[in-house]
């Protein structure tokens, strides 16, 4: 695999729990162009975290949908689910100074709470705020439950982590050319407040994707995360955690996102066609790069 001594570091981040489509390709050739254009490195890291969603024949498929495509990358390539202890600490860090507490809620009963309420805030993806139920627990309360054996997840106490932030808090945001950064790059206000006490911890699941998202690009020093317009919104909250956390600010670029006639996101939930099914009706390599990295323009923000 191709490496490099450049100090700019690139990163394609799937996740396997389904088949790279179209959507992923453009994503994962446009990291390659401009780590290639630059002189970066590029690594592939398998977010994993869903062990229950994510398989080893997806995760076999990447590399070979990436391979076929004609990419390659650094080794070794970091699977998350290998590193549960790296994101446990963080949020032990986090719970030590006051910042996280344990929520034991379902998802059912945060829906009942806010129930007859049209005018109750949601989050930049839709979902009504937390409304605090567990926020307010004594700690004698929460102990009962944790002994009792009631599964919780770990929630952000977002007013707490505020208050220890510089209120101007923000990002570099550079343009769709991604390297003329002096000319190109603006920077973007982070407003994570907007997404209240966030799960940093699933009952199900020991971390979250916004934590293992940070920690991992801390320890892997990405310095450029180049990944769709739909995680706009996400970073002020990764912004706030890399802060809190003392890890290394990168820079961002949010490109558009490949969609179908009706014009959603193509998504593997929605069943977009597969790089490999589209390799089987003979679509070659060539044909997707030529289709692709043209047909996207930068809109984020």
């Amino acid at each position: 695999m191709t490496r490099s001594f450049t100090n700019r570091v690139f990163r394609f981040a799937p996740s396997p729990n389904g088949y790279l489509h179209l959507g992923h390709a453009y994503s994962a050739l446009l990291n390659y162009k401009m780590a290639k254009e630059s002189g970066a490195r590029l690594l592939l890291r398998i977010e994993d975290i869903d062990i229950d969603r994510c398989r080893p024949e997806f995760e076999q498929a990447v590399y070979d949908d990436l391979h076929w495509l004609g990419l390659d990358w650094e080794l070794p390539v970091r699977r998350q689910s290998e590193h549960f202890s790296d994101y446990a600490r963080a949020l032990e860090e986090l719970a030590a100074r006051g910042l996280t507490y344990p929520c034991f809620c379902t998802r059912g009963e945060i829906m009942a709470a806010v129930a007859g309420r049209p005018d109750w805030p949601r989050d930049p993806d839709g979902s009504p705020l937390y409304p605090g139920t567990c926020k307010h627990l004594s700690a004698a309360e929460r102990q009962r439950r944790l002994d009792a054996g009631q599964h919780a997840a770990q929630r952000i106490n977002m007013q707490e982590a505020m208050a220890e932030i510089d209120a101007r808090l923000g990002w570099r945001e550079f343009g769709p050319n991604g390297l003329s950064r002096e000319t190109e790059a603006r920077e973007v206000r982070a407003e994570p407040d907007l997404w209240g006490d966030a799960v940093l911890a699933r009952k199900d699941i020991p971390t979250s994707y916004h934590i293992a998202v940070v920690i991992d690009d801390a320890l892997q020093g990405v310095t450029e995360v180049v990944r769709g317009e739909d995680l706009f919104m996400a970073t002020s909250l990764h912004r706030l955690l890399q802060v809190l956390l003392d890890l290394p600010e990168p820079s961002y670029h949010h490109h558009g996102l490949l969609r179908d006639a009706s014009g959603q996101k193509l998504s593997k939930s929605l069943r977009a066609k597969a790089l490999r099914t589209l390799r089987q009706e003979g679509l070659s390599p060539l044909e997707v790069r030529e289709r692709l990295l043209p047909a996207v323009p930068a809109k984020a923000g």
